[in-house]
Protein backbone atom coordinates (compact mmCIF):
# COMPACT_ATOMS: atom_id res chain seq x y z
CA UNK A 1 0.00 0.00 0.00
CA UNK A 2 1.04 3.36 -1.19
CA UNK A 3 1.26 5.92 1.47
CA UNK A 4 -0.35 9.41 -0.29
CA UNK A 5 0.80 12.86 1.31
CA UNK A 6 -1.69 16.03 0.98
CA UNK A 7 -0.09 19.20 2.35
CA UNK A 8 -1.21 22.68 2.00
CA UNK A 9 -0.26 26.17 3.63
CA UNK A 10 -2.24 29.37 3.89
CA UNK A 11 -2.08 32.86 5.54
CA UNK A 12 -5.20 33.78 7.45
CA UNK A 13 -5.39 37.84 8.45
CA UNK A 14 -5.81 36.97 11.48
CA UNK A 15 -4.74 36.15 15.38
CA UNK A 16 -4.45 32.11 16.49
CA UNK A 17 -7.05 32.44 19.02
CA UNK A 18 -9.91 33.49 16.55
CA UNK A 19 -8.30 30.91 13.49
CA UNK A 20 -8.22 28.36 16.31
CA UNK A 21 -11.16 28.75 18.07
CA UNK A 22 -13.43 28.28 14.46
CA UNK A 23 -11.81 25.05 14.12
CA UNK A 24 -12.32 23.87 17.71
CA UNK A 25 -16.31 23.70 16.51
CA UNK A 26 -16.77 20.56 14.66
CA UNK A 27 -19.76 22.38 12.95
CA UNK A 28 -17.41 24.38 10.77
CA UNK A 29 -16.43 21.41 9.00
CA UNK A 30 -19.16 21.81 7.15
CA UNK A 31 -18.83 25.36 6.17
CA UNK A 32 -15.35 24.47 4.90
CA UNK A 33 -16.14 21.36 2.71
CA UNK A 34 -17.96 21.43 -0.71
CA UNK A 35 -21.49 21.51 -1.57
CA UNK A 36 -20.91 18.26 -3.53
CA UNK A 37 -20.12 16.07 -0.56
CA UNK A 38 -23.51 16.93 1.07
CA UNK A 39 -21.32 16.43 4.67
CA UNK A 40 -23.34 16.46 7.73
CA UNK A 41 -22.26 15.65 11.46
CA UNK A 42 -24.43 13.22 12.50
CA UNK A 43 -22.71 12.39 16.44
CA UNK A 44 -20.10 14.07 18.62
CA UNK A 45 -18.39 13.01 22.17
CA UNK A 46 -18.51 16.73 22.56
CA UNK A 47 -19.59 20.10 21.72
CA UNK A 48 -15.53 21.49 20.73
CA UNK A 49 -12.60 19.25 19.38
CA UNK A 50 -10.12 18.34 22.41
CA UNK A 51 -8.14 15.29 23.02
CA UNK A 52 -9.89 12.48 22.22
CA UNK A 53 -13.29 13.92 21.04
CA UNK A 54 -14.95 11.82 18.27
CA UNK A 55 -17.16 12.99 15.49
CA UNK A 56 -18.85 11.22 12.84
CA UNK A 57 -20.27 12.23 9.73
CA UNK A 58 -21.78 11.50 6.23
CA UNK A 59 -20.27 12.47 3.09
CA UNK A 60 -21.35 11.47 -0.22
CA UNK A 61 -18.64 10.37 -2.79
CA UNK A 62 -20.29 9.72 -6.52
CA UNK A 63 -23.49 9.75 -5.11
CA UNK A 64 -23.23 6.79 -2.79
CA UNK A 65 -23.35 8.07 0.65
CA UNK A 66 -20.49 7.18 3.29
CA UNK A 67 -20.02 7.31 6.95
CA UNK A 68 -16.94 8.33 8.31
CA UNK A 69 -15.78 8.31 12.12
CA UNK A 70 -12.60 10.23 13.68
CA UNK A 71 -10.92 10.55 16.47
CA UNK A 72 -9.06 13.53 17.61
CA UNK A 73 -5.71 11.80 18.90
CA UNK A 74 -3.58 14.91 18.80
CA UNK A 75 -4.40 18.63 20.76
CA UNK A 76 -2.16 21.26 21.63
CA UNK A 77 -4.30 24.70 22.31
CA UNK A 78 -3.49 27.56 19.57
CA UNK A 79 -1.00 25.40 18.08
CA UNK A 80 -2.45 21.54 16.64
CA UNK A 81 -5.10 18.99 16.69
CA UNK A 82 -5.23 15.73 14.39
CA UNK A 83 -8.04 13.59 13.46
CA UNK A 84 -7.26 9.93 13.14
CA UNK A 85 -10.47 8.49 10.48
CA UNK A 86 -11.52 5.35 12.89
CA UNK A 87 -13.99 4.13 10.14
CA UNK A 88 -14.80 5.67 6.89
CA UNK A 89 -13.46 4.95 2.95
CA UNK A 90 -10.10 4.87 3.20
CA UNK A 91 -7.81 2.12 4.41
CA UNK A 92 -5.60 5.44 6.85
CA UNK A 93 -6.51 8.77 6.92
CA UNK A 94 -4.11 11.07 9.68
CA UNK A 95 -4.97 14.46 9.38
CA UNK A 96 -2.79 17.23 11.39
CA UNK A 97 -3.90 20.92 11.36
CA UNK A 98 -1.14 23.14 12.81
CA UNK A 99 -1.18 27.10 13.42
CA UNK A 100 1.59 29.16 13.61
CA UNK A 101 1.64 32.90 14.43
CA UNK A 102 3.62 34.92 11.00
CA UNK A 103 3.81 38.06 9.82
CA UNK A 104 0.51 38.77 8.56
CA UNK A 105 -1.41 36.41 10.77
CA UNK A 106 -1.59 32.85 10.68
CA UNK A 107 -0.06 30.45 9.00
CA UNK A 108 -2.38 27.41 8.69
CA UNK A 109 -0.90 24.06 7.51
CA UNK A 110 -3.05 20.38 6.49
CA UNK A 111 -1.01 17.79 6.28
CA UNK A 112 -2.70 14.52 5.74
CA UNK A 113 -1.53 11.25 5.49
CA UNK A 114 -3.47 8.17 3.82
CA UNK A 115 -3.90 4.93 2.33
CA UNK A 116 -6.27 4.05 0.05
CA UNK A 117 -8.25 0.47 -0.02
CA UNK A 118 -7.90 -2.03 -2.35
CA UNK A 119 -4.52 -2.15 -2.96
CA UNK A 120 -3.60 -2.01 -6.87
CA UNK A 121 -6.91 -0.86 -7.49
CA UNK A 122 -6.94 1.99 -4.86
CA UNK A 123 -4.01 3.32 -5.93
CA UNK A 124 -5.41 3.33 -9.88
CA UNK A 125 -8.72 5.01 -8.52
CA UNK A 126 -6.23 7.64 -6.70
CA UNK A 127 -4.54 8.89 -9.38
CA UNK A 128 -7.53 8.64 -11.94
CA UNK A 129 -9.61 10.69 -9.59
CA UNK A 130 -9.56 10.67 -5.64
CA UNK A 131 -6.35 12.87 -6.00
CA UNK A 132 -7.68 15.43 -7.81
CA UNK A 133 -11.15 15.35 -5.44
CA UNK A 134 -8.93 16.00 -2.70
CA UNK A 135 -6.63 18.86 -4.21
CA UNK A 136 -10.01 20.26 -5.24
CA UNK A 137 -11.58 19.92 -1.67
CA UNK A 138 -8.84 21.70 -0.26
CA UNK A 139 -9.01 24.41 -2.59
CA UNK A 140 -12.30 25.05 -1.89
CA UNK A 141 -11.69 24.95 1.67
CA UNK A 142 -8.45 27.90 1.16
CA UNK A 143 -11.02 30.05 -0.73
CA UNK A 144 -13.61 29.33 1.90
CA UNK A 145 -11.89 29.77 5.30
CA UNK A 146 -10.76 33.08 5.13
CA UNK A 147 -14.22 34.39 4.04
CA UNK A 148 -16.16 32.49 7.20
CA UNK A 149 -13.22 33.85 9.54
CA UNK A 150 -13.86 37.14 8.36
CA UNK A 151 -17.10 37.01 9.89
CA UNK A 152 -15.53 35.94 13.08
CA UNK A 153 -15.65 38.50 16.06
CA UNK A 154 -12.23 39.34 17.54
CA UNK A 155 -11.57 36.63 20.21
CA UNK A 156 -10.21 37.75 23.35
CA UNK A 157 -6.69 36.29 24.19
CA UNK A 158 -6.60 33.42 27.09
CA UNK A 159 -5.06 34.05 30.39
Amino acid sequence: MTIQVLERTQLVPREIPAVFSFFRDPHNLALITPPWLNFRVRELSDASVRQGTRIGYTIKWLRLPMKWDSLIDRYEEDVCFADRMIRGPYRSWHHLHHFESVSGGVAMTDRVEYEMPLGLFGDLAHSMRVKRQLQAIFEYRAHKIPQLLRKVQRVAPRV
